[in-house]
């Protein structure tokens, strides 16, 4: 239901994200229950075929003029440099321009002179690159490294398949939440509408990211109450 609800406005990324959610834990919880590897690989490969048949037909049918055009500056941006290539353009000059420790808090060019739009929402990322350089955007990899590490104890250490298939969901969301993200701001992933967790600005982004991870703070607690 959700993934038809959502059909029927632009976001056509988020119905991709969440099959890919959704196929992610039938197979592990697939997995879980027969214990046989072979369940898992057999799910991923007939899902992927199914979406790469359902995502050729979407590009042929669905697709509108502006999406296909995302696709095409993505691999080639200055086909558009002051239209359509601008954002992927001005992103990776910001990510550049950072260097290795940036440029300091608001002092960033392509940010204090607003030559990148949507700084504060779909490339926040760029804009912490080019302020706090390399040393910044370690320091991100490493905090988001320690949440996803923390899940996955919390999950191996959990004995319910339901709340383990709940953890692995969770961590397949915030992984392709933050390789979709940053790799658009790099230029290696088209550009999405997809946000980075806690750090995009957005009031519904942040409520139900709250939620997502207070339920699997939940379970881990649950978990050392019993122990």
């Amino acid at each position: 239901i959700p993934m038809l609800k959502i059909f029927y406005s632009p976001e056509l990324v988020q119905i991709l994200l969440l099959s890919l959610l959704a196929i992610i834990i039938v197979a592990f919880a697939g997995y879980l229950f027969t214990k046989q590897k072979y369940y898992s690989i057999f799910t991923y490969i007939t899902s992927i075929l199914f979406l790469g048949t359902g995502f050729g037909y979407v590009a042929n049918k669905v697709l509108k003029e502006y999406q296909i055009m995302r696709l095409a500056v993505f691999l080639d941006p200055n086909i558009d440099p002051l239209g359509s290539g601008w954002n992927i353009i001005q992103s990776i000059t910001a990510i550049g321009s950072g260097g290795i420790l940036g440029k300091g808090f608001l002092q960033g060019t392509q940010s204090h002179y607003r030559y990148l739009p949507q700084q504060s929402t779909d490339f926040i990322f760029s804009i912490l690159a080019e302020e706090f350089g390399f040393i910044g955007c370690f320091a991100i990899f490493l905090v988001y490294f320690f949440i996803i590490f923390r899940m996955i104890k919390i999950m191996r250490n959990n004995r319910d398949t339901f709340a383990q298939g709940i953890i692995a969901g969770v961590i397949s969301m915030m992984l392709f939440h933050f390789a979709i993200n940053v790799g658009m701001a790099m230029g290696i992933m088209p550009i999405t509408g997809i946000p980075l967790l806690f750090l995009s600005y957005g009031g519904s982004s942040l409520l139900s990211n709250c939620i997502t991870f207070g339920i699997v703070i939940s379970i881990g607690s649950a978990r050392e109450r019993l122990a």
